[in-house]
């Protein structure tokens, strides 16, 4: 992922120059291959590259042909040879999958977006009248902050750290938006059948939702650089590993590095995630890499997760830090792009506690929060802990495509059902299990959710409360509401993450980018209210899921800061009729 730094409207002077050549250096790490800065009177676009696409010409900014129009961008389009089809009479600088968007403005005006299939952030300038547009992809995959200065200036970066110590004013940029100097506002230019919420009906067809995620996966192999696959051993991230080493051989990216893939895996010494990918890697013939960190590797790299992921949100602190780890030793491969699992729970319910949604509506309902939370959740965490190490993470669960076949479906197919034997996320199971031409072994495609924070080991979590609990102590603990009005935290382990970021973020509208709320296994606040029993629970480990998790956290157990009671595993293999489960 590359890094992207405008300050538009602002003073035109040299300081403020030598200004946004240093805040654009805090996100070199995003881009260590070239850096670029464009100025045009008082706009200023900076960008940080990582090269995935023409690494030799596609430095940035872009540019049309008579370079009335730059472009800083982070992204990758999928479509862009498709478009430059629709592009006859213009002639394109760099082979850059980027370089069609300046081009695509001349020809569409602001209502080009749309057209892109991709993930994207992107700052657009129009230098004849000094116009300018910003945009983010659909989900949200690619992150990006948008801010005021007292100087009437606008700032756009792809990391807090790039404007909070010069706004007024920050926030999240809106994902699916379009920012309009002309109109001075945002406008949502994502608008899908799905968001509405309202139940849809069409039947569930398995080898329709099959071909549209391998469709998905294909379309991300686009690269001229060496790349992988993260592989938990999971559902989600084995299907994204089978495919691609599926349908592999034939593409460009066979040709230049060789069609036998690599996969990467992380956990503590023994761990579910460990010994499930290297069943995995082993049936797809898959080149493993398997990597191991200790509780403490973990505890050490807290203060640096939460510099570059820029959230206090306990869950996602849990989970970016072994990923953050591994990160760090896959670019030390020389692997710049990986293919990940995320997106795929959002959207077919696979987190445990939708065991409990008590009927379909409120089932996709649910759903479609979870999909419009993602770029603070998962999406920010898969971005910003592979782009701390100059690595691009792609989520082909999250293809616009893809999202309008899966979630089209009747939410009545995606319930579960143990009288029928359908677990969470049966409708995908369902579609990839081929007895003649099959993708996983069963019992990896039928595998219980493990969520990746507790997959990588369920000590991982015991050992960060307890270190939280040593650090924290109960008088600090009665004055939180105090310390901590927003969001105030409610657990010694949220209280210590707490700490850890105002320090590196202290302003107000930092604090108010990050998501809060009741949560039980990951899920929104509404979804608290499916069971009574979980208000008591209240912990975003799959564990808190009781009664369904196979490991669940003992029922007498309080959810406080010390270490957690883990029931001893009941039984590893539990049959439902015609499905295995893989715990």
């Amino acid at each position: 992922m590359c890094g992207i730094l405008a300050v538009l409207g602002c003073s035109d002077s040299q300081a403020k120059r030598v200004r946004v050549l240093e805040l654009s250096r805090r996100l070199k790490h995003r881009g260590p291959d070239w850096s670029g800065l464009y100025q045009h009177g008082d706009c200023y676009l900076a960008h940080q590259r990582l090269a995935i696409i023409d690494p030799a010409s596609g430095d940035q900014p872009l540019f049309n042909e008579d370079k009335s129009v730059a472009v800083t961008v982070n992204g990758e389009i999928y479509n862009h040879e498709e478009l430059r089809k629709k592009l006859v009479n213009h002639k394109f600088r760099t082979g850059s999958d980027c370089d069609v968007i300046a081009h695509l403005y001349e020809e569409y005006g602001e209502d080009f977006v749309d057209m892109l299939d991709g993930i994207f952030s992107f700052v657009l300038l129009d230098t004849r009248d000094n116009s300018y547009i910003v945009a983010r992809d659909a989900i949200g995959v690619t992150s990006l902050y948008i801010g005021w200065g007292l100087d009437g200036s606008v700032w756009i970066a792809s990391e807090l750290k790039g404007l909070n110590d010069d706004c007024e004013h920050f926030e999240s940029f809106p994902p699916g938006h379009l920012y309009s100097s002309k109109s001075g506002g945002f406008r949502r230019w994502y608008n899908p059948p799905w968001f509405s919420e309202v139940t849809p009906s069409v039947p569930y067809d398995p080898l329709v939702l099959r071909r549209a995620f391998e469709n998905a996966v294909i379309k991300r192999l686009m690269t001229d650089v060496p790349f992988g696959v993260l592989l938990s051993g999971g559902l989600d991230s084995s299907l994204v590993a089978s495919i691609t080493a599926r349908y592999l051989a034939g593409t460009k990216a066979a040709k230049q590095w060789g069609s036998q893939l690599h996969s990467f895996c992380v956990g503590l010494e023994g761990s579910p995630d460990l010994k499930a990918a290297r069943e995995v890697a082993d049936y797809l013939g898959t080149v493993h890499h398997e990597f191991h960190f200790t509780v403490q590797d973990g505890i050490d790299a807290i203060e640096d997760v939460i510099y570059h992921i820029e959230t206090y949100d306990v869950t996602t602190i849990r989970a970016s830090t072994p990923m953050f780890l591994m990160s760090r030793k896959i670019k030390s491969l020389g692997v710049k792009m990986v293919m990940s699992g995320e997106g795929s729970d959002e959207i077919f319910g696979g987190y445990l506690y939708f065991h409990k949604a008590p009927n379909k509506d409120e089932f996709h309902q649910e759903t479609c929060r979870k999909i419009k939370a993602l770029h603070l959740y998962d999406c920010l965490r898969a971005n910003k802990a592979t782009s701390a190490w100059g690595l691009e993470a792609r989520v082909p669960f999250l293809d616009k495509e893809f999202i309008n076949v899966a979630m089209a479906i009747d939410p009545e197919s995606k319930m579960i059902n143990k009288d029928e034997g359908r677990i969470e996320k049966w409708v995908l199971r369902r579609a990839f299990d081929d007895e003649n031409h099959p993708y996983l072994p069963k019992h990896i495609l039928y595998r219980q959710k493990e969520q990746f924070s507790d997959g990588v080991g369920y000590s991982w979590i015991d050992g960060l409360k307890a270190h939280a609990a040593a650090h924290v102590a109960d008088k600090m603990m009665l004055n939180a509401s105090n310390i901590f009005p927003h969001n105030t935290p409610t657990t010694k382990e949220a209280y210590y993450y707490r700490m850890i970021f105002e320090r590196f973020f202290p302003q107000n509208s930092a604090r108010l980018t990050v998501p809060g709320g009741a949560s039980v296994a990951c899920s929104t606040a509404k979804a608290v209210e499916w069971d009574a029993t979980w208000k008591n629970n209240l912990d975003p480990s799959g564990r808190a899921a009781l009664g369904v998790h196979l490991s669940a956290y003992d029922a007498e157990t309080p959810f406080d800061n010390k270490p957690s009671k883990i029931v001893e595993s009941i039984p590893l293999m539990m049959e439902i009729p015609g499905v295995a489960i893989h715990g």
